[in-house]
Order: structure tokens, then sequence, then C-alpha cells
């Protein structure tokens, strides 16, 4: 009778756990661990299409921002696009051309103004430059053009359609 109860547990023969191999990851552990680390990558990746389809189908609205006679060549007027706190710049820089940009610097949203001796938008801030002609960056830390809102005009109007995010797509 003694020696039946000295011998161990049938358990702890069939399940044996040794301390010193706990610090090692069973083939279980490490296959949920893969698992789950990519079923949480494929979710990541889902959402980012998700929101890129979104995005894409952002629509602008149509809205008259000023009448072409209103503005004199080298002028300057402020308007909101697409939103009430998107403000935009236009500029008529000759007879025939009108061009708007969004006033945000792609820096630090610092507000960009026209500086009509040197004919590029700057920004204050950190010294930004932007050319008029398509928003590029000129000089200074903004590694991206001014998002430019497509005009059309129409008559005497002059009409945002959409806005023209940089080609990078940053």
């Amino acid at each position: 009778m003694k020696s039946e109860r000295s011998r161990e547990p049938l358990w702890r023969e069939e399940f044996s756990i040794f301390q010193a191999d706990e610090r090692y990851v069973s083939r279980r552990q490490l296959t949920k661990f893969l698992t789950l680390t990519s079923l949480a990558m494929f979710a990541g990746n889902f959402w980012i299409l998700v929101k890129s389809w979104i995005r894409a189908g952002v629509s602008y609205p149509v809205r008259t921002v000023a009448q072409a006679e209103e503005i004199p060549v080298g002028g300057v007027k402020l308007f909101e696009y697409p939103g009430p706190q998107d403000q935009c710049i236009l500029l008529r820089p000759s007879e025939n051309s009108y061009v708007a940009y969004s006033q945000k610097c792609t820096h630090l949203s610092c507000a960009v103004f026209y500086s009509a001796q040197n004919r590029r938008l700057e920004c204050p801030c950190h010294q930004g430059y932007f050319s008029i002609e398509d928003g590029s960056v000129l000089q200074g830390p903004p590694t991206r053009p001014l998002p430019k809102v497509i005009l059309e005009r129409r008559g005497a109007e002059l009409v945002a359609i959409r806005v023209q995010e940089s080609p990078e797509g940053r």
C-alpha cells in the first residue's frame, strides 16, 4: 500500500511539466501568435482599402466663388471651399487666367498670402514659397504643393468644382 501512495499520480506522467521548459514557446503558442498577427494585418489592410474607397467617393459642391471682373489683374480674393472652415485664395495673374489654392500651407497649416512684388504665395511661419502657376514648392520646408481648387468660368462667374490634391497623394 505504501508504494502506491508514494508513486506519482498518473496525470503527472501524462502531462509532465518541467519548470525549465516553461520558458520555451510551444508550437501551439507560436501558431496562435502568427495566426492572430496575420488576422490583425489583414484587418488593418482591409480598413485602409475601405478608407481609400470612401475617400475616392468624395464629392465637392459646385459653388460660385467670384465674378470674373470683380478681381483686377494681380488681385486676390479670399473665399471658403469646399466647407466653411476651408480657406482658399483666388488669384488673377493675367487678363484671362484665374487660379485658386487652399490657403493652408502644407508644412504646418499656416495661412499663405500673395506677394505681388515676388509673384508667389508665401507662408510667413517658416518662409515657405509656392508658385502661383501650379502651387508647387519654390523654397522652404514644405515638401508638397498647395492643393489646387479647380475653377470653371461660366459666363461672368468663376465656379469652384473640386479640389485637386498633390499628385503624389500625400
